[in-house]
């Protein structure tokens, strides 16, 4: 079985369910904690990519930093996007899981059963 690659942040208790499916399918993986350690844009990229999604799907619109920003109010490029989730990685939605040549946003949770 192919190992997996779980960015998430271990208080959110969303991560934990994740990380308690996988353990539960004894699924080979390791853990990011994307906050602690922030992705770099090239990373972000190919995370997007991989998701079929543009960066503003993956913006954590109920964050105080996205208000903060004002970004629910801006036209702002895919680019500047990800350059501000990579500089506040607080605003990219989790947990993201990536095996191989996929990716997927576990949220549900369930989610994460595509890649299994």
């Amino acid at each position: 079985m192919e190992k997996m690659t779980v960015y998430q942040k271990p208080s959110c208790s969303t991560c934990r369910q994740v990380l308690a499916l996988l353990r539960e399918a004894k699924a080979k993986f390791e853990t990011i904690d994307y906050i602690a350690t922030p992705m770099s844009a090239t990373t972000l990229r190919r995370l997007i990519k991989k998701l079929g999604v543009s960066p503003h799907d993956l913006l954590r619109t109920n964050e105080e930093r996205y208000k903060k920003l004002e970004l629910g109010n801006k036209d702002v490029s895919d680019e500047e996007l990800i350059r501000l989730m990579v500089v506040y990685p607080e605003l990219i939605q989790r947990p993201i899981i990536e095996k191989g040549e996929q990716a997927v946003l576990a949220r549900p949770p369930e989610n994460v059963k595509t890649l299994l």
